[in-house]
């Protein structure tokens, strides 16, 4: 008995150390490292927008990202949801450029953009890489966001990076074309929140959240009221079951 216990433990501690030289060969070939889930105030059934959290990823976007990305499906007027009132917003959309129609010569004008239009980046061509939709366009969601924004690391000894590239753990491939755009302090909250690499991230990952689906504290509403009415609902056909076949008992 005591032999076949030992020989069950060892093979157990061969499994997991096969295992783990399994995973570390995976990683080592591409796989992306394991996304750790991050405790978002919209997780969950009754999640909701934490609008603080969603001013400062905006700010993080205005100050950083909107210099390489776009937010085409939003207009500035939506900002006024996550709780810019208008004249911020307008103060805001100042600071963006709008397009203009081409005039006689093909030469294109920009002016000031207007809380109406769409925020199309500072300075970024038409064609940039849009971000309205990455909360919902990669598996994990924000979490992955994060995790890809903070995960920037020295490239392992065996590994050789392309020319112009970096290396990420979280990006397919481990190596990606976006230079590291969260050194920490990068921007300066006004609430004191610290604006480490990783709340920084946090914050961006929450916004671009409510970016591909502002809609979704409304979403959850309506499934709660769905769900009362079906058990009221049922609770009736039940009363009405028992009323109706109450004489044939």
């Amino acid at each position: 008995m005591k032999s076949l216990f030992t020989k069950s433990v060892f093979a157990a501690a061969v499994l997991a150390a096969g295992l783990g030289l399994a995973s570390e060969r995976a990683l080592a070939a591409g796989e992306t490292a394991h996304v750790e889930d991050t405790h978002f105030s919209f997780d969950g059934f009754f999640g909701h927008w934490d609008k603080a959290q969603l001013q400062r990823g905006f700010q993080v976007y205005n100050e950083i990202c909107s210099s390489c990305h776009s937010l085409h499906l939003v207009a500035f007027r939506n900002l006024e949801e996550i709780g810019f009132n208008e004249d911020e917003v307008k103060a805001i959309a100042a600071q963006y450029s709008v397009l203009g129609e081409p005039d006689f010569y093909g030469d294109v004008t920009e002016s000031p953009a207007e809380p109406a239009d769409r925020i199309r980046g500072k300075g970024v061509a038409e064609n940039a890489p849009d971000l309205s939709l990455m909360g919902k366009a990669r598996v994990g969601g924000p979490d992955y966001i994060k995790a890809l924004l903070a995960g920037y690391e020295e490239a392992p000894a065996d590994v050789e990076l392309q020319p112009g590239l970096y290396y990420n753990p979280y990006f397919p491939g481990h190596q990606i074309a976006m230079p590291q755009p969260l050194l920490g302090d990068d921007v300066t909250y006004s609430d004191g929140t610290p604006t480490t690499v990783e709340q920084q991230s946090e914050d961006v990952a929450a916004f671009l959240m409510w970016a591909s689906e502002p809609m979704l504290e409304d979403r959850k509403r309506m499934g709660i009221k769905v769900i009362l009415f079906l058990i009221i609902f049922t609770g009736l056909l039940y009363a009405v079951k028992r009323k109706v076949w109450a004489d044939l008992h």
